[in-house]
């Protein structure tokens, strides 16, 4: 007797920017980044860090949705600045690589979510400007680069009413945790400004015009264990990708 094999749906395949360490040389992946999309019912790949167009063209096909990950401070050659001594070293194979494949999830309207640098990446590239450092250029007394554990509060965020992310998560204030010295100083002509912090700084955005392009400056990859809003940030942008 043939038994018939349960036929499972298919899971949207997210491609996942690569972190790099540069000591080591090597390619790595934080596994919340991972852990978070298989739990909201995705398939995540770390895609190879590369800067040759026509291997990116063929992986971003295979792709239903990009996450653009945190890591190395985005290049200034990229926003039209010179970096500071402040800046961090960049990762130039890093901007080349989101560049084109950010552009190609513009083209085709294809999901995209930015997390940390991410947010900081797609402002950047569409024509927005970036504080490198900013303990030296930005006045705050908000924690804005946070002791571990990574996933509690280190402030509080303002959605705006009628924004993707209040259908998302909610208008109003909400608590989020952070860790970054760069974030988005002038926003993109483009974009949406969805959320700031309780000191003006921007903390979410969307691109207008498109299905899901979407980019947060904290870090639900780190809190989704024990915060319910960034897991249906997650599963927003995976909804996104079926």
């Amino acid at each position: 007797m043939l038994f018939e094999l349960e036929e499972r749906p298919m899971r949207p395949l997210i491609g996942l920017i690569p972190l790099y360490d540069d000591e080591k040389e090597s390619y790595w992946m934080l596994p919340g980044y991972m852990k978070v999309l298989e739990r909201c019912g995705a398939l995540p790949i770390m895609l190879p860090l590369t800067s040759d167009e026509d291997e990116l063209k063929q992986v971003f096909e295979l792709c239903d949705g990009l996450l653009l990950t945190g890591g190395h401070d985005v290049d200034p050659y990229v926003y039209g600045k010179e970096a500071s001594k402040e800046c961090g070293i960049p990762c130039k194979a890093r901007d080349d690589m989101e560049g084109i494949l950010f552009r190609l999830a513009l083209e085709e309207d294809k999901p995209v979510l930015g997390i940390c640098r991410g947010i900081q990446f797609m402002n950047a590239y569409l024509g927005g400007d970036l504080y490198q450092d900013l303990p030296t250029e930005y006045n705050s007394r908000i924690e804005h680069h946070m002791a571990p554990p990574y996933d509690m509060a280190a402030h509080k965020v303002k959605v705006f009413e009628g924004s993707m992310l209040a259908d998302i998560i909610g208008s109003g204030i909400h608590e989020v945790n952070s860790y970054h010295h760069q974030a988005v100083k002038l926003p993109a002509d483009s974009v949406d400004v969805m959320a700031l912090s309780e000191d003006g700084l921007v903390e979410a955005v969307s691109v207008r015009n498109k299905k899901f392009a979407v980019g947060v400056q904290w870090h639900p990859e780190f809190s989704y264990e024990v915060n319910e809003e960034s897991v249906k940030l997650v599963q927003a942008f995976v909804d996104a990708c079926k």
